[in-house]
C-alpha cells in the first residue's frame, strides 16, 4: 500500500500567514493528501478541521512547542482531537548540557503516557544535534529512544538533519523499524553549502529512504522545506513531481 504524503506548513508559514485558505487549497491541487500544522493562523480547530474537509485533506500531525507539551497537554490534546489528528510533534530543542536530556526524557515520559491514554501519539523530531554523542557513547537521540516507552514515543525522523549529521538516514529507520511512523522526506544539495533541496535534485538517499518505508512502519511521508531559492510553491512543485513518478501522489 502506498504512503500517502503530506505537506510541514512550515514550509508555507509566509503564505498561509497571508491567506491560509487559499494556501491549503493549492497544497490540495498540487496532490498532496495531508499538513502537518506549526500552528492554526487566526484559525479555532473546528473552522480549521471544517475547512480541511471540504479541501479533502487531513490533519496528520501538529508541530507543538515543547513548553506547550509540558504545561498544557490538556488542551494541546483537545487541540488534535478536534482537528482529527493522530500525531503530536515535539519539533525542537536544543539543551545547553546532558543534563538537559535527562529532564526533556523525564517530560516525554509523561506527556507520551498520556497522550496514548488519550488516543494520540506523541512523537520527537530531530535535528542534527541529537545525533553528537553523550559521554556514554550513545547518540542523544538513541538516548532519547532507548530510555522511553516505545508504546508512548515514536520518533518523527528528518533524513536531512541525519544526513547532515554524517549519518545514514535509512540505517537509522531501519534502527527504529516500527517506531517512526512519520518521517520528513528532504533533500540536501550536494555542495559545501548542503543545502536544503526539493525531493530528487540533491545528494540524499532518497530511493532507500522510500524503499525502506512499508516495512519500517512509515505511515506518512512528510515534506518539508525549510528554505528555499525559489518560491515556496515552486519547490513544492517540484518535490511532489518526484514523488508522483514514485508513485506516492497520484
Amino acid at each position: 500500500m502506498t504512503i500517502p504524503a503530506a505537506v510541514q506548513l512550515y514550509t508555507l508559514r509566509n503564505e498561509t500567514e497571508k491567506d491560509f485558505e487559499g494556501t491549503l487549497r493549492k497544497v490540495a491541487d498540487l496532490g498532496f493528501e495531508g499538513v502537518e500544522f506549526a500552528g492554526l493562523g487566526d484559525y479555532t480547530p473546528h473552522d480549521m478541521k471544517q475547512l480541511l474537509d471540504e479541501l479533502g485533506l487531513q490533519a496528520v500531525s501538529s508541530h507543538v512547542p515543547l513548553e506547550q507539551i509540558k504545561n498544557n497537554l490538556t488542551q494541546v490534546i483537545e487541540v488534535q482531537k478536534t482537528l482529527g489528528t493522530q500525531y503530536l510533534v515535539c519539533p525542537y530543542f536544543e539543551p545547553e548540557g546532558e543534563e538537559d536530556y535527562i529532564k526533556l526524557i523525564g517530560i516525554l515520559k509523561r506527556a507520551g503516557e498520556m497522550c496514548r491514554l488519550e488516543g494520540i501519539t506523541l512523537c520527537y523530531h530531530n535535528h542534527d544535534f541529537e545525533l553528537a554523542e553523550l559521554s556514554d557513547g550513545r547518540t542523544a537521540l538513541d538516548t532519547i529512544f532507548e530510555e522511553t516507552d516505545a508504546n508512548d514515543l515514536k520518533a518523527e525522523l528528518d533524513i536531512y538533519w541525519i544526513k547532515k549529521a554524517g549519518h545514514d538516514p535509512s540505517a537509522w529507520i531501519e534502527r527504529y523499524q516500527g517506531r517512526t511512523p512519520l518521517i520528513h522526506l528532504k533533500d540536501m544539495t550536494t555542495d559545501e553549502e548542503q543545502f536544503f533541496a526539493e525531493l530528487g535534485t540533491g545528494g540524499v538517499d532518497l530511493e532507500s529512504v522510500i524503499n525502506r518505508g512499508e516495512a519500517a512502519g512509515v505511515r506518512w511521508w512528510v515534506v518539508e522545506q525549510d528554505e528555499s531559492r525559489r518560491t515556496p510553491f515552486e519547490s513544492l512543485e517540484i518535490s511532489v513531481n518526484y514523488l508522483r513518478e514514485k508513485g506516492i501522489v497520484t
